[in-house]
């Protein structure tokens, strides 16, 4: 079993006694859950559904621009592979600043008498800005990183519209001197964008968290969007005694090895979670520096929430796990 094979042997023990000690939920989406980050930490944030998650506004301004009233969309640089009768997208794409604007000046010439733009202010996170709201509903790009596309393309009223956008653009892309300098080189082509997370500026809403760190960008764009101070890891967590509200930790780098079945690269980033967060914040909890921990695992259909009290940080004879265990759904 991969996820046995995952947790073999991992030395976790702050994240073992936590789970272990915990008071567990699971919460469907019809029930007040999240399957994604994305969905979660819209919700968290107060940020209302429009057609989709509005994740390209609240990115946009981590980037450096301002969506204004603008309808935007991630647009972000992927490499379509077939295999068989599958499609699978992958979107670790490297590419330089140069490249990336190459890339889209040429989708901005071809697109120009149909109202859209494209934008790199990062070269692995693009935008497309248009004159008018599609009726859209899309999948995020890491919930199709390493999967079939063919199962998550664009829906709604729309969205044949959208699948032929998608063929021109892979058309534009197919000849593109920026991918045959790539291909000679032994790199992969960018011969796709992927469309998701659309919307239009997002109404600050009252802020939940006094802090946000971790290392998910994602997060510290939210955090940015409504103005909550956020320290980009590796940061000092500093939990001074006395400190009134909420610190959100949002770690990411489980998310991308465990899509694209890298074992190694998700052992690694659990060890580091485990290092620099957990084993600090269970230290915390035991000295009554803080008062809970709750741990959010989105999860498919699915969230799952662990929520640890000082009391229940006490509970010696819950005894540890191994993280296996919990993957397996034996405890």
């Amino acid at each position: 079993d991969i996820s046995a094979d995952a947790c073999a042997g991992l030395p976790v023990p702050a994240l073992e006694k936590m789970l272990a000690r915990a008071t567990r939920e699971s919460l469907s989406k019809q029930g007040g859950g999240s399957a994604t980050l994305e969905e979660w930490l819209c919700r968290k944030f107060g940020i209302a559904r429009q057609t989709d998650e509005p994740i390209a506004p609240v990115t946009l301004i981590a980037d450096g621009m301002e969506p204004g009233s603008d309808y935007w969309l991630r647009a972000d640089p992927v490499h379509l592979q077939m295999e068989r009768t599958q499609l699978r997208l992958h979107p670790d794409v490297v590419l330089s600043a140069n490249e990336a604007e190459q890339l889209c000046t040429s989708l901005n010439r071809h697109f120009y008498a149909e109202g859209m733009c494209f934008f790199s202010p990062h070269p692995q996170r693009w935008y497309l800005k248009l004159e008018s709201v599609p009726e859209l509903i899309t999948s995020s790009l890491a919930q199709v990183s390493g999967r079939n596309v063919y199962t998550y393309l664009p829906k709604g009223k729309d969205a044949l519209r959208w699948h032929k956008i998608l063929n021109e653009i892979q058309m534009v892309f197919f000849e593109h001197e920026i991918n045959h300098a790539r291909e000679e080189r032994g790199d992969l082509p960018v011969n796709s964008v992927w469309l998701w997370g659309g919307g239009s500026a997002v109404t600050q809403a009252a802020p939940l968290y006094n802090r946000v760190g971790g290392d998910s960008f994602l997060a510290g764009a939210f955090a940015q969007a409504t103005g909550i101070p956020s320290a980009k890891f590796p940061g000092d967590l500093n939990l001074p005694t006395g400190e009134q509200g909420d610190m959100l930790i949002a770690w990411e780098g489980l998310r991308l090895p465990l899509l694209q079945g890298d074992l190694h690269a998700w052992r690694d980033s659990i060890q580091c979670l485990e290092q620099s967060y957990l084993a600090p914040l269970w230290k915390a909890l035991c000295q009554g520096r803080i008062r809970e921990i709750s741990l959010h695992v989105p999860c498919m259909s699915m969230e799952h929430r662990f929520v640890l009290t000082g009391r229940s940080a006490w509970k010696l004879w819950c005894l540890p796990k191994s993280l296996g265990r919990y993957t397996l759904g034996e405890v």
